[in-house]
């Protein structure tokens, strides 16, 4: 009986050791439940008018929609894990409304909410999700948007099915140009603080102004492609590094070309009414749509959107038809970090100028002041009156042999572009504006640089917040690169 019990302990000793053993048992394919997959769309328009849009210095209010916005959802799920991952028609959805709608998503599933990535597109035409006034419309629209993120989750649970995977990356370099330029001399105007920057950001097409752009652009249309098991499109997940589009007819709400780009992608796939397709966006602090140096035909309203979604939707097929291998049995995993960042506070000048502006009556010295003064002293006092630290969360996720960075900021290209070559995974896709919206997240060396992204009350947070966050996204990666079993 010993001589039985020992052999045993050795052969349990020796399977177990072999499980742990992560090449081991990634190669083992028949140890992996097969992937599942489930979508799902709501509606998360605004029923109730007029509503402000944020995203302007100014009031814009909105007496209709123009086009519908939606929360988008997929859940995959295997023996390993399930996630969920949903992308909202909003400029950035307010942190704690994603939590509430986590929670309320969590009850009525078995995901857990660190396995909930919500992210928003940013399109500059939805209303505000971040006002709890009882009664008002923005308050009834923030409850409306929690309930449809959820639902969108829910749904998207209870549509899982049997998937298989695959991802592609295809440029699209003429559609994306860097926002922040160095001006030639005597050509900078001072910022709202009385200062003169290096960089501005939007400074026009007057080439006896411009001089070079101060970052890079990320081309890269990433996709993520789930088909059922008769291989038939089932859902598509895509990610650009464009911040928005923009010229919407006044007074609509609009999903930009986010939402024009999930209307096409039905079409260019000629794929089922169960279809679903999604547009995240990427690193696009420094990111817009203007060619600075050369002057477009005119257009009209949307068209610009129409003309860019027709585009990225093109890419999209075309990534879409060279994807290199689809797989049913792939690592999903999934990590979440809470950092704590400390918040910037003004100078005891800064706040002494501030106050001084805001105390200011008499139009014609208001006139003499720099553009943006009066905002920017307003944003200066509130960001004095801010608590210390905040903490945030970022994620990241594995699929099979991609990765995915979910940052909660308007995130520089440079910093995804240095995400996507340092990553330990073969790709690695970036999602900004996930989680929640702190702001704006330049490096240090464009913070040096100064311009609109890194002026106090458009950045709000430590100077070297982009380094803390790279770093500990590079750790997750790596841990995510190097586990390819157990549960997460």
């Amino acid at each position: 009986m010993n001589i039985f019990i020992h052999r045993l302990f050795t052969v349990l000793t020796l399977a177990i050791t072999s499980c742990l053993t992560p090449v081991t048992c990634l190669s083992q394919a028949d140890k992996l439940d097969s992937l599942q997959a489930g979508a799902a769309v709501i509606d998360v328009s605004p029923r109730h008018f007029p509503v402000n849009m944020l995203g302007q210095f100014n009031e814009n209010f909105a007496e209709t929609v123009h086009d519908p916005l939606y929360a988008r959802a997929i859940v995959l799920k295997n023996d390993q894990s399930n996630i969920a991952m949903v992308v909202v028609d909003n400029l950035g959805v307010d942190p704690d409304a994603i939590e509430a709608a986590k929670q309320l998503a969590a009850k009525q599933t078995n995901l857990p909410t660190h396995r909930i990535m919500v992210s928003s597109t940013h399109t500059h035409t939805a209303p505000p999700t971040g006002i709890t006034t009882a009664g008002t419309t923005a308050a009834k629209y923030r409850e409306l948007m929690i309930n449809g993120i959820a639902e969108s989750i829910v749904q998207a649970h209870n549509n899982l099915r049997t998937v298989e995977f695959g991802f592609n990356v295809k440029p699209l370099a003429e559609e994306v140009f860097n926002r922040r330029w160095h001006l030639k001399p005597g050509k900078m105007p001072l910022n709202p603080f009385g200062e003169l920057d290096q960089v501005k950001m939007n400074p026009g097409n007057n080439s006896s102004t411009l001089d070079r752009p101060a970052g890079p652009t990320d081309p890269d249309i990433t996709i993520i492609s789930l088909r059922d098991a008769k291989h038939k499109p089932y859902a598509l997940f895509a990610n650009y590094s464009l911040h928005y589009v923009g010229a919407v007819p006044r007074g609509g709400v609009s999903a930009d070309y986010f939402g024009e780009f999930a209307r096409l992608m039905p079409i260019r796939l000629r794929a089922s009414t169960e279809f679903v397709a999604m547009m995240s966006n990427g690193t696009s602090g420094d990111i817009n749509n203007i060619p600075f140096g050369s002057t477009r035909p005119p257009r009209e309203l949307f068209e610009q959107i129409q003309i860019v979604a027709r585009k990225t939707s093109d890419v999209a097929w075309h990534a879409y038809q060279t994807i290199p291998k689809y797989e049913t049995h792939v690592a999903l995993h999934m990590l979440q970090r809470e950092i704590t960042l400390r918040y910037r506070k003004p100078t005891s000048d800064q706040l002494k100028r501030a106050k001084s502006i805001l105390k200011i009556t008499d139009q014609a010295e208001l006139d003499r002041l720099p553009r943006l003064a009066v905002p920017y002293a307003n944003r200066t006092v509130l960001a004095a009156a801010r608590p210390e630290t905040v903490n945030i969360k970022i994620q990241v996720i594995r699929i099979g042999e991609l990765g995915i960075c979910c940052i909660p900021f308007e995130t520089f290209a440079e910093i995804g572009l240095d995400l996507k070559q340092r990553s330990p995974l073969p790709q690695t896709m970036v999602i900004s504006i996930a989680n929640g919206r702190y702001g704006y997240l330049p490096t240090p060396a464009q913070h040096r640089l100064g311009g609109y992204e890194t002026w106090l009350g458009t950045n709000i947070v430590q100077k070297d917040t982009s380094v803390i966050l790279t770093t500990n996204l590079l750790e997750m990666l790596e841990a995510l690169s190097s586990d390819n079993s157990g549960t997460r």
